[in-house]
């Protein structure tokens, strides 16, 4: 199923200031595993099956598009799932569209404490983790692991290879952008644009891939994860009504503010050939765009 559906992802051609940009609209791939998550999550489905299990354990935060992604796809290949949210404080209050998606499709929700939920990479925590729920298969954060950077590797084809001197993407945990590296042409650069505050993603991805042809900026995260401004509101409205291609203001909508930005400082050369990944997560969009 997953590679009958990846041959169909379209491109589609916007022009900003007098640049040519490719649009490949991975948020079309399906409705449900969006975007980059379908790609992140297909070799560790196929793991999970082929390793006998009937049961995936994950985690994420209130706004996760790997969440939402992860309990469609559970559903649809025959898993139960599990997903460990961070902050208890949510389990009193109604949840929000992702959370909520995620329950609809089946996902058992655990909240937990942002202390206990930063310990979910620790041997200790894992241990305790393998042993209360053994009959698991458990995905990382976001979906990051090797199998996931594999399956990213698949985003990118021959013709992106030769055709596209940038390619941009969001970045969140560090395992798409790992595997777009990995799959792109050393004289390509690869620049990812940060939902998180911090340039510690910069050396989290450098343990991830060799190549050194990449960049990552938070200079647009609009204050950090899940965090919004007028601008960047404003930016997302103006982009969809001048080109029909919608965005969230999570992830998508500040790589193409910044990558807006960057076009309009003279940032790249005149005919440099500009590849955007759109990677879904429409699941997380403001009810007031």
């Amino acid at each position: 199923m997953f590679d009958q559906i990846a041959q169909t992802i379209p491109y589609q051609k916007i022009t900003v200031e007098g640049f040519e940009i490719s649009i490949k609209r991975l948020d079309l791939v399906h409705p449900h595993i969006s975007g980059n998550k379908f790609f992140k999550l297909k070799y560790n489905l196929l793991a999970a099956q082929q390793q006998g299990y009937k049961k995936l354990l994950t985690f994420g935060g209130a706004y996760s598009n790997h969440i939402a992604a992860t309990a469609y796809a559970a559903q649809l290949f025959g898993f139960e799932s599990l997903g460990i949210i961070r902050g208890q404080e949510l389990a009193s209050k109604p949840l929000n569209p992702t959370l909520n998606t995620a329950q609809q499709f089946g996902m058992q929700l655990q909240f937990v404490t942002r202390e206990a939920y930063r310990l979910k990479q620790s041997p200790a925590y894992l241990a305790q983790l393998q042993q209360d729920y053994p009959d698991y298969y458990v995905i990382p954060e976001g979906g990051t692991n090797p199998l996931a950077i594999l399956g990213c590797t698949e985003i990118i084809s021959d013709k992106d290879r030769q055709n596209f001197d940038l390619i941009c993407c969001a970045v969140g945990t560090g395992g798409t952008i790992a595997g777009l590296i990995e799959a792109s042409h050393s004289q390509q650069h690869v620049l990812g644009f940060s939902a998180l505050k911090g340039d510690f993603l910069s050396t989290e991805v450098g343990q991830l891939t060799p190549k050194r042809n990449w960049q990552i900026t938070d200079q647009y995260c609009c204050g950090g994860y899940a965090k919004t401004t007028p601008e960047l509101l404003q930016f997302i409205q103006d982009f969809e009504q001048r080109y029909q291609i919608p965005l969230e203001q999570i992830y998508t909508g500040k790589m193409l503010l910044g990558l807006t930005d960057l076009i309009q400082q003279g940032s790249f050369p005149t005919g440099h050939r500009i590849l955007v990944i759109h990677s879904g997560g429409l699941q997380g969009r403001l009810a007031a765009l």
